[in-house]
């Protein structure tokens, strides 16, 4: 099997043709990188999700976030596609897509098996900080397409939480109360003690 890479892991580099040219994973080092694979061009799951990235990209771009997308599909096939899209629908595809036909990143990620012969399960993304570690992961069927919107979120979610002093609850959104850690030393500890929620602050008071 493939070795699975696991949140805390650097991201392997790689160089490989885009749509945008020749690139490198090291080329985004210094600045957030969702890096995200999809089974094949001209599918409609993949479609319905590159178009809402081309739509949001400048919301990555504000956050400082690049985009790179990578299947095993052909340079020219990836070309085709976004042809289609742009006569079809009208929407430019922004962002780099890497051809993978030898499935050598798609491999060194972990994203299919070393048994398999095609890439028809993967939909992974990969979150990738501007040290080149990776901090969040998510995968998902074929069948089934990703929210930009918590793609989005995870990003600033991760970037709220480097800035220091606070963990993000659950569906927590820019400009929401961020959770304080509980305390890790004795005086802060029994400074919390008589509060049954000592384990549950939000910034600014409980909610």
């Amino acid at each position: 099997m493939a070795h699975s890479l696991q949140i805390g892991d650097a991201a392997p580099n790689f160089q490989a043709r885009s749509t945008q040219g020749n690139i490198s994973l090291a080329d985004f080092r210094g600045k957030w990188l969702v890096l995200f694979s999809h089974p094949a061009d001209f599918t409609p799951v993949c479609t319905s999700e590159f178009v809402a990235l081309a739509k949001a990209k400048d919301r990555f771009d504000a956050i400082g976030c690049a985009l790179i997308a990578v299947s095993v599909d052909s340079l020219y096939s990836h070309f085709g596609w976004i042809s289609a899209i742009r006569e079809g629908l009208g929407v430019s595809l922004n962002f780099p897509i890497v051809e993978d036909p030898s499935l050598v990143i798609g491999r060194a990620y972990g994203m299919i098996s070393d048994r398999s012969q095609d890439a028809s399960a993967m939909r992974s993304s990969y979150y990738i900080d501007p040290e080149g570690v990776i901090r969040a992961i998510t995968t998902y069927p074929a069948t089934i397409g990703r929210s930009v919107e918590e793609m989005l979120r995870i990003v600033a979610a991760l970037q709220r939480v480097d800035q220091g002093g606070a963990v993000t609850p659950e569906g927590w959104h820019p400009g929401d109360p961020a959770l304080i850690p509980p305390p890790l030393d004795m005086r802060s500890f029994v400074e919390r003690a008589d509060d049954p929620l000592w384990f549950y602050k939000f910034e600014g008071g409980n909610k």
